[in-house]
């Protein structure tokens, strides 16, 4: 049973931050390097790999891989400061974004770790109500991101190579799967920037009257609570954006399209270490269909899926032969792992801990 801090308001956030447990942590390595190593043992031929040579070229291009991870981490820390007007240091958005990056990490992509950031912005200072609405505004600008960006890069790109690979014959099933699951991931996305955007910018009662309505239906009223938070969230945010003015948007969207694009061309980066690709606009497209595909991925952070995916997606992009290509990809989807994904559970195994320690342990026993 989860414990709870008797006779505080704390009690809540402490039994959720309680169900981050070290089975959470582990779960999506052995999930991630167990499909790496299905791959090895099944299709990869290990002779393969030798056409991957490390060069001091190779060195620059991870370190600029590497520094597309800080430029994305630091994005979203500047984001979160200016949604919150600055009243958070640099050292507090910190700590923010790694423990957000690492319960995104540990939990379903369908759920993320936004529950848990609000938690962790509101133990930093920021006022429970301005915590969600500082959230609620960033989630829906990651998404306004995708929505606006798959469709541009459908238009300058032809869609087909967007969902296929040229070792792939046009009009195979693989490519009707990929579509159709892009696209209900799409539509999901899309649905809920509309009915959020609408709650945000024109009619926030209404959306908080219709959520509470959805849920009178019978097998929905246990969600009843969740769903007048939802739409408290929603109203308080609204009245937060009000009287914003443009430079409050015009950074929060700035800083949203940095860390996006820097995460994104993380992968560029890595496949120019080892080979001279050309593509780069297909790679970074075929990344945005990957992680609109994620959002139905059931494992912790896409564990295993997203190196799934990568892993063929990308094999065609290479310039090896078809024989070679598979298993230096499903490497290349390895480093990307490694370096854009491993360290942010090392940082939350390091932090979180102290963290708990200090915003709950410590404050119940007012040491």
């Amino acid at each position: 049973m989860t414990e709870k801090l008797p006779g505080n308001s704390d009690g809540d956030d402490y039994g959720m931050i309680r169900r981050l447990k070290p089975v959470k942590i582990l779960l999506p390595v052995l999930i991630g390097l167990g499909v790496v190593l299905w791959f090895i043992l099944k299709d990869v031929n290990l002779d393969s790999l030798k056409e991957i040579t490390f060069t001091w070229e190779s060195a620059f291009w991870l370190f600029v891989a590497i520094l597309f991870v800080l430029i994305r981490t630091f994005g979203y820390m500047a984001r979160i400061r200016s949604i919150t007007g600055n009243n958070i240091s640099w050292l507090q958005s910190l700590r923010i974004i790694l423990l957000w990056e690492f319960t995104s990490a540990i939990t379903p992509s369908t759920v993320g770790g936004t529950a848990f950031a609000v938690i962790f912005l509101n133990k930093e200072g920021i006022s429970a109500g301005k915590s969600a609405s500082a959230i609620l505004l960033t989630s829906f600008l990651d998404e306004l991101y995708f929505i606006i960006m798959f469709p541009l890069l459908l238009i300058l790109i032809d869609w087909k190579s967007i969902f296929i690979t040229s070792f792939q014959s046009a009009g195979t099933e693989i490519m009707n799967n990929l579509v159709v699951v892009a696209f209900i991931g799409y539509a999901i996305i899309l649905a809920w920037v509309l009915f959020v955007g609408y709650g945000l910018f024109i009619r926030p009662q209404a959306i908080k009257k219709s959520l509470i309505f959805i849920v009178r239906i019978p097998f929905l009223r246990k969600w009843h609570n969740s769903a007048v938070k939802a739409g408290d969230d929603i109203v308080n945010a609204s009245d937060e954006l009000k009287d914003q003015s443009f430079s409050f948007w015009w950074s929060a969207s700035f800083y949203t399209f940095i860390s996006w694009t820097a995460r994104y061309l993380t992968v560029n980066a890595i496949l120019l270490a080892f080979f001279k690709v050309s593509d780069h606009l297909l790679i970074f497209a075929r990344q945005l269909v990957l992680w609109i595909m994620m959002i139905v991925s059931p494992t912790p952070g896409g564990a295993g899926f997203a190196e799934l995916i990568l892993g063929r997606y990308i094999s065609d992009l290479i310039p090896v032969d078809q024989v070679h290509a598979q298993g230096i990809s499903i490497a290349m989807a390895l480093i990307w792992r490694v370096i854009s994904y491993y360290p942010f559970l090392l940082a939350g195994i390091i932090i979180l801990p102290a963290w708990v320690s200090s915003k709950f342990i410590h404050k119940r026993t007012g040491k």
